[in-house]
């Protein structure tokens, strides 16, 4: 009888356990606001809607161009300056209201800080940590600061830690390295979800193109302290956004969830091996074995044991190389039956002229990666209206194969940095509003 008992009793502990760290784990979602979103500071409402789409196809071009895979001392290979989404959050306590650009490419969250050396023009106040309660700079001896690239300490002129990241664009931002409560407005408890002590910049000297509107970066990369890294303790280290379409009609929010949300166990959903880049361990990057159009199959190039193509929420179109684009594009002409014509935006190749209100006919492509999950390209992922009457090719090729939003749009990624793998599930990303 007391053996059964224990039995139970160490059975009933162990339930306990997962119960609890199943409690444990936060679960929330934030929204993720599109540069082109009226909810945006970048929006401009004297803008057309087709104005505001050459101004994206022109940004990714600009990003893609900053793009040095040899560079060792850059953080990020891309801009984020030009970015594609932002996210609210609020630091300090009291709390003061933050836009950061989210990019999924860099390893740390910054912002500017007073007192300012050297700053760009911000629209909203800029932070001053002299006022928060919760403010406390990094000393040189914490592991915070002896465990990352980007910091430094001076111990003959001061005993705390400083940063330095430089981009690819050559902006830069330095200054402290610091400890903040920053929180984060759960659009599903629909309170702010507050994270004591995690790792900031705050910048005292930020130089380059850096928007006015924003206020520093939301790193989301592959790094211990970026936003996605720090709460990985609390999130089990899995979040997924779903990018609702944002060039054809009335724009949808979209979505960035954590923990139990960020998990993309959908039946249907197909994942690959995230591979961890050794020359840029920050960002995403994953085997894309080949793309199909009906019954031709375009081979992607290989790259040793290193990931192929880069997953960027950031760029607005997605990057092929040469030989893959060239096929891509044999088969689009080959494939729809529409006239050609020429581009009205500079640096998309492949048009086709429309009838408004006529349908046409866009072949689905087909993704195939590593591991033998397939993803589906349908004509949102492929096609962008340029004009009332014109539709381009959203592809580009480049010498850096780049997974672009626009080819993410209705598709859920998730990732999970516990097991290193990346999850797609095709879907209907206005569905969970």
């Amino acid at each position: 009888m007391l053996l059964r008992y224990s039995s139970f009793l160490i059975v009933f502990v162990f339930l306990q356990h997962i119960s609890f760290s199943k409690a444990l784990k936060s679960s929330f979602r934030v929204e993720m606001i599109h540069r082109d979103s009226p909810k945006s500071p970048f929006y401009r409402p004297t803008e057309t809607h087709f104005q505001r789409v050459e101004n994206a196809i022109l940004r990714s071009i600009h990003r893609a161009n900053y793009f040095k895979l040899d560079s060792h001392d850059v953080e990020s290979t891309i801009t984020p300056a030009l970015g594609e989404y932002l996210l609210n959050y609020s630091v300090g306590t009291p709390p003061v209201q933050i836009l950061g650009i989210v990019d999924t490419g860099s390893s740390l969250i910054w912002m500017q800080c007073q007192p300012c050396k050297e700053c760009y023009k911000q629209d909203r106040p800029i932070f001053d940590p002299s006022t928060s309660r919760t403010y406390n700079s990094i000393p040189c001896v914490a592991a915070e600061c002896l465990n990352d690239t980007h910091t430094s300490c001076d111990f003959n002129n001061r005993e705390h830690c400083t940063y330095k990241v430089s981009y690819g664009d050559g902006s830069t931002t330095e200054g402290d390295f610091s400890w903040e409560t920053i929180s984060l407005y759960s659009s599903i408890k629909d309170v702010p979800v507050a994270f004591p002590k995690t790792v900031i910049g705050c910048g005292h000297n930020n130089v380059g193109i850096f928007g006015e509107q924003s206020s520093g970066i939301v790193g989301l990369g592959n790094g211990p302290f970026s936003l996605a890294g720090q709460l990985k303790p609390k999130t089990g280290g899995t979040f997924s956004y779903c990018l609702t379409p944002m060039y054809q009609g009335d724009p949808k929010p979209s979505y960035l969830h954590f923990g139990d949300r960020g998990e993309v166990t959908v039946e249907g959903a197909v994942s690959t091996p995230l591979i961890i880049s050794k020359v840029r361990p920050s960002m995403y990057f994953v085997v894309m074995e080949a793309i199909s159009v009906g019954s031709k199959r375009i081979e992607f190039p290989r790259n040793g044991e290193d990931g192929n193509i880069l997953i960027d929420s950031g760029a607005t179109m997605t990057y092929l190389p040469d030989e893959v684009y060239s096929s891509l594009e044999g088969e689009m002409v080959n494939s729809v039956k529409l006239p050609r014509t020429n581009s009205p935006i500079k640096g998309l190749r492949l048009c086709f002229a429309i009838t408004p209100g006529e349908e046409y006919h866009i072949p689905i492509v087909y993704a195939h990666f590593k591991g033998g999950g397939t993803v589906k390209w349908y004509n949102i992922n492929t096609f962008v209206k340029a004009t009332e009457t014109v539709i381009c090719l959203a592809f580009r090729s480049g010498s850096q194969a780049i997974f672009g939003n626009l080819a993410q749009q209705d598709i859920l990624v998730g990732y999970d940095t516990q097991h290193n793998t990346v999850t797609f599930l095709n879907t209907d990303c206005t569905s969970e509003l």
